[in-house]
C-alpha cells in the first residue's frame, strides 16, 4: 500500500471526497434520512446525509430524532445493510428470448461501480462474512463477485453504540480494523468538527493524497482513540460467547425454545434485517406464449414453513423448531461451515423484532439453564 499519513479533514469539505470518487466512476452510496428512518441510497454530496439526525433503539423498537448539532454520523445502523448492494433482495439471473434463430440466453449487465460511505466495523465483518459465503468455497457466486469487486469502501468509526449494539462481544467493532479503503473518525465537539480520514488500501491512499488536507496531528489520533474506547464501554448489549457451539448444540431440546416461540411471530424480519443471511430461493418464470423466460433469484427465511418443504411436508413445523434452527445456525452451525459466527453483534435483529426478542437474552438464558444442577 502506497505510504500516506491519515489526514485531518474539515468535516464541511466532505464534498471534496464525494467529487474524488465520482470523477472515478463511483456512484456514491451512504446513510440518509427516507420515511422515519436512516436508509441506504445514492448520495450526490455530503448535503444528503442524516446530518443532525440520531436514532434510538431497543428491543421492539426504532426512532430517530433531531440532535441538535452538526453530527454526519451519529447514529449506529438502520434497517437496511449493504447486502442489499452486493446480494440483492430480487435478481434476475439470466432471461431467455426466443427468436427467429432459435433461443438466445441474455446475461444481466455488468454491475456498477459503487462507493460505499458510512460502513461501521459490524458492517465490514458482515461483508467479510459473506464474502466467505459467496466466494470462498470452490463454487464461486459469479454475480457476488462481480458486485464485490465494484465496491469502494470508506468505513466510519462508530462515535456512538446503540442500545442493542454488542460487536465487542463479537470481536467485529466499534473500530474499522480491515476490509475498508478509507476509515473516518468524527472528531465533533464545542471546539472542532473534523474528519480523521486514514487509509486502508492503494487505492484508498490514492484517493487520501487527492484530498487538500494537513496531516492528522497526535492529538487527533488521540482524541478519535478516546472516541471509539468509549463507544466500546457503552455497548448496549453482551454477549457471552463462550463455548457457544457447544452450549447450542447440547441443548436443542431446552424448554427455552419453546418460550420464545410463545413470542416469536415467524415473521421474518431477522433474517431480512441480518446483514450476514445468505438463504435464497430460485424460479424460473415464463411468460404465457413461450417467448421469454427469467431465472430469479430472491431472499428466503428459515422462519416459513415453506422454506423447508419436501414430499411429506414441511420439516420445520413448529415455531420453536425454526427459531432453534435459525439461532444454533446463526451462532454454531456458521463456524461449522466457514470458520466464523454468521452474528457481528449489530443488534438489528433485536430492533427490528415486533415483540422484542434478544438474541442475547435467549443464549443468557439457555446459559443459566445448562448451569443448573
Amino acid at each position: 500500500m502506497a505510504s500516506n499519513g491519515p489526514k485531518l479533514l474539515p468535516a464541511a469539505q466532505l464534498d471534496a471526497l464525494f467529487d474524488a470518487l465520482q470523477r472515478r466512476g463511483y456512484a456514491v452510496v451512504g446513510p440518509r434520512l427516507r420515511d422515519g428512518a436512516i436508509v441506504y441510497d445514492e448520495l450526490k454530496s455530503m448535503a444528503d446525509l442524516p446530518i443532525g439526525w440520531h436514532d434510538r433503539q431497543g428491543p421492539g423498537r426504532y426512532r430517530v430524532e433531531a440532535g441538535g448539532d452538526r453530527a454526519l454520523f451519529g447514529y449506529t445502523v438502520g434497517p437496511q445493510s449493504w447486502k442489499k448492494y452486493l446480494f440483492p433482495p430480487h435478481e434476475t439471473l439470466w432471461r431467455g428470448q426466443r427468436g427467429e434463430n432459435g433461443f438466445a440466453i441474455e446475461p444481466p449487465p455488468p454491475p456498477p461501480r459503487r462507493a460505499f460511505i458510512g460502513v461501521r466495523a459490524c458492517e465490514l465483518q458482515a461483508i467479510a462474512v459473506q464474502d466467505r459465503v459467496f466466494t470462498g468455497g470452490a463454487a464461486v457466486d459469479s454475480r457476488y463477485a462481480a458486485r464485490r469487486k465494484e465496491i469502494f469502501t470508506v468505513a466510519v468509526n462508530c462515535g456512538v453504540a446503540g442500545a442493542t449494539c454488542f460487536c465487542v462481544s463479537m470481536n467485529s467493532g466499534p473500530r474499522a480494523s480491515r476490509g475498508f479503503d478509507l476509515a473516518l473518525t468524527e472528531l465533533l465537539d464545542a471546539q472542532r468538527h473534523d474528519l480523521l480520514v486514514e487509509a486502508g488500501s492503494d487505492a484508498g491512499a490514492e484517493v487520501l493524497a487527492e484530498l487538500d488536507a494537513p496531516s492528522a496531528a497526535q492529538a487527533d489520533h488521540s482524541q478519535a482513540d478516546a472516541l471509539v474506547a468509549a463507544t466500546a464501554a457503552s455497548m448496549g448489549r453482551q454477549l457471552d460467547t463462550t463455548e457457544i457451539r457447544a452450549l447450542l448444540y447440547g441443548n436443542a431440546e431446552s424448554p427455552r425454545w419453546k418460550a420464545v416461540a410463545e413470542r416469536c411471530v415467524s415473521c421474518g424480519n431477522c433474517t431480512s434485517v441480518c446483514p450476514t443471511c445468505f438463504c435464497s430461493d430460485v424460479q424460473d418464470v415464463t411468460s404465457l406464449d413461450g417467448s421469454t423466460t427469467e431465472r430469479e433469484r430472491t431472499w428466503a427465511s428459515c422462519f416459513t414453513q415453506s422454506f423447508t418443504h419436501m414430499a411429506g411436508g414441511s420439516a420445520r413445523v413448529s415455531t420453536s423448531s425454526r427459531y432453534r434452527h435459525w439461532l444454533t445456525h446463526k451462532l454454531a452451525g456458521w463456524i461449522d461451515q466457514f470458520g466464523t459466527s454468521g452474528c457481528v453483534g449489530c443488534g438489528r435483529c433485536i430492533t427490528w423484532c415486533p415483540p422484542g426478542i434478544d438474541l442475547t437474552e435467549e443464549i443468557a438464558a439457555l446459559r443459566a439453564d445448562a448451569e443448573k444442577p
